[in-house]
Formats: structure tokens, sequence, C-alpha cells
């Protein structure tokens, strides 16, 4: 049971509970939009620059041959490529698709949702992996963290 539950409180399955939310309240409450098609191409565009986003940072992972799952030891510290820019490409690309869901379905209370996610993402996870990174990587974690924002 402990197991299931270590899945369960994985960062995808809390994007997928963020965008039920979001597709709940566009059927339980239409018509809260705007009606703009712009939020619909704004949407779209997130949609795929937050999927472009994490084929790129798993990229970075495959081609550094360590885990991309949180938990796991990372036997590399990822400081190249779009790891220039975020610490967490990841969770921002996750975060662009929840936000671009939200405008292209028009349902703009739902973009509520959008700090919920990347809170509840940074507490349950990522303070977690920078203690981790800094245990396993020190000074060099400790460098570039100061130099790379969190999120953008």
């Amino acid at each position: 049971m402990k197991h299931l539950i270590r899945w369960l409180d994985m960062p995808p399955v809390w994007l997928v509970a963020m965008i039920a939310l979001a597709f709940g309240l566009d059927h339980v409450a239409p018509g809260m939009g705007f009606g703009l098609s712009i939020t619909y191409w704004l949407g779209n565009l997130l949609i795929v620059l937050g999927l472009c986003l994490l084929g790129i940072a798993m990229w970075e992972f495959m081609r550094a041959r360590t885990t991309v799952i949180p938990g796991e030891q990372p036997t590399v510290l990822l400081t190249r490529g779009i790891y220039r820019w975020t610490r967490n490409p990841i969770y921002l690309g996750d975060a662009m698709i929840l936000t671009g869901l939200i405008l292209r379905w028009d349902v703009l209370p739902a973009l509520l949702l959008v700090p919920v996610f990347t809170t509840i993402i940074t507490k349950r996870f990522i303070l977690w992996e920078e203690q981790a990174l800094t245990a396993n990587f020190g000074h060099a974690f400790i460098d570039w963290s100061g130099q790379v924002r969190r999120w953008v």
C-alpha cells in the first residue's frame, strides 16, 4: 500500500488532478470565460511550448543517463541546455500545459489552480529535491542554484 501511495503522490498525478478540476469546473459552471478566440490560440501555444519544454528536459535526463523520477537518486547534476535557464523545466512545462488547457477551455476562474499546482509541486517535490541535490552535489548545486531561478 505504501508503494502505491508513493506512486500516486507524483507530479504527473497532481497535474492530472488539476486538469480534471479545471475540466470539471468548466462543465459544472460553463461560460466563465471571455469567449475570445485569442484564449484558445494562446492556450494551444502554451500547451505546445510546455510539451516542448518537457521533451527537451527529458532529453537532457536521457543524455546524462540519470533518473527523472522524483525521490530517486540522481547520478548527474544537470546544468546545461535548458537547465541554464530554469532549474525545473519539467515542472514549468507542466504548469504551462495546465495554463494552456485552462485558456483553451476558456474557464478563466480555473487559472487559480495554476498557483495552487506550483505551490504543491514546490512544497511536495522541489524543496525536497533541492535538499537531496545539495547533499549529493554540495557546492556545485549551491553555486548553480544561485545563478538559475527555480521556475523562470
